[in-house]
């Protein structure tokens, strides 16, 4: 799995949604997802939303995904 792939399928999964992602091992990655569809949830259930976009890959070809999610709001203060 490269970050460019989870990159696209947030993307694709969170219409609107800009995702930066990184990982250097191929397994263990971190993204900063920026969404308007954050508005009002609370982390955990942001973290959901990304998680839902990657599906079976989280735990099998995802071992790890650190996430910082942000409205865009959040994201220009």
């Amino acid at each position: 799995m490269n970050t460019n792939t989870i990159r696209q399928l947030i993307e694709a999964g969170l219409p609107g949604a800009q995702a930066e992602v990184q990982g250097e091992d191929g397994v263990h990655f971190e993204a900063t997802v920026v969404c308007a569809a954050f508005a009002g949830k609370l982390p955990l259930a942001r973290h959901r939303m990304v998680y839902s976009t990657l599906g079976e890959r989280m735990g099998g070809e995802i071992h790890a995904l650190q996430l910082k999610t942000l409205t865009p709001e959040e994201a220009a203060a």
